[in-house]
């Protein structure tokens, strides 16, 4: 990996959640690129592992942590072996998210006919299943909640401390089908907001990215058929975005380091910023 610039993050202690997926590994590596200790959390040893011995392999340090990011004993027990073996956290980064199938309607639209096939082969709002829209809340939004009210404690007052959400374009305009999703991350942008305001006398700044359409583990299904040919579903995706393209995880750093780094924007706060190639600025017209 090539950073496209490089920031001072020597002595810095980073914590990732969500660290061993295809986002969340890229801001690993490109932190520890940087100099910064890295703290990799997730559920999947194997996974951590992975991108703890890449890390290693260039030379930097980094920890694979087990956590659910939902387990709040869990996520206590992660930070005093961080301590331990790291250091109190510097840069918080949240990109622990997903979706679930369960809080997916099957179609773009519902009409009146779709009431004849509830509970069959269509999933309509109506047959949106509560634990899966629980799952989707809790994953997105509880995810990130409660690594802040563990990790921010002790950030509190320390120079550079800034954390970093996870937001979406289903933040800024609702995708179809995906109601709890569009929903959980339009949260995460007004909590990103929120926290930003209520940290702000105590020197930690938090922002969010908002990445369009990148291809990761969670919805290579949904975007590409078998023989790696567009499904429908990616082929709006690619007519919404004006670049023509999803997007590839390395073009997230260059905001993901201006972000992180006080120098460069020590008074940016409260922001949720698009990295979507155009979508969001594209009226389809």
């Amino acid at each position: 990996m090539k950073v496209p610039f490089k920031i001072d993050l020597n002595d810095k202690v980073a914590v990732v959640t969500g660290g061993s997926g295809v986002l969340g590994s890229t801001f690993c590596e490109a932190l520890s690129i940087c100099g910064a200790k890295v703290a990799v959390l997730g559920r999947t040893k194997a996974k951590l592992d992975q991108v703890v011995d890449k890390i290693q392999a260039r030379g930097g340090r980094a920890i694979g942590v087990n956590a659910d990011v939902l387990d709040k004993r869990a996520l206590k027990k992660a930070k005093e072996e961080i301590i331990a073996r790291l250091g109190p956290c510097d840069i918080l980064i949240n990109a622990a998210g997903g979706n679930h199938p369960k809080g997916t309607t099957t179609k773009d639209y519902f009409w009146p006919e779709e009431l004849d096939q509830l509970g069959k082969e269509v999933t309509t709002f109506f047959d949106l299943n509560q634990e899966g829209i629980e799952y989707v809340f809790n994953l997105n939004y509880l995810g990130t909640l409660l690594p802040t009210q563990v990790f921010a404690q002790d950030m509190i007052g320390k120079q550079g401390a800034t954390i970093i959400n996870i937001s979406s374009m289903s933040a800024f305009t609702p995708l179809t089908r995906v109601a709890a999703y569009s929903a959980a991350k339009a949260a995460i942008s007004n909590f990103t907001q929120w926290l930003a305001v209520h940290f702000s006398k105590v020197g930690i700044r938090v922002n969010a990215i908002a990445p369009g359409f990148f291809l990761t583990e969670q919805n290579r299904n949904l975007l590409l058929n078998e023989d790696g040919s567009y499904t429908d579903r990616a082929k709006k995706i690619i007519n919404q975005t004006p670049m023509g393209r999803f997007g590839k995880s390395e073009e997230l750093i260059g905001t993901l380091l201006w972000l992180v780094d006080d120098h460069a924007s020590g008074f940016v706060n409260g922001i949720v910023v698009p990295v979507d190639g155009g979508f969001s600025a594209y009226s389809g017209v």
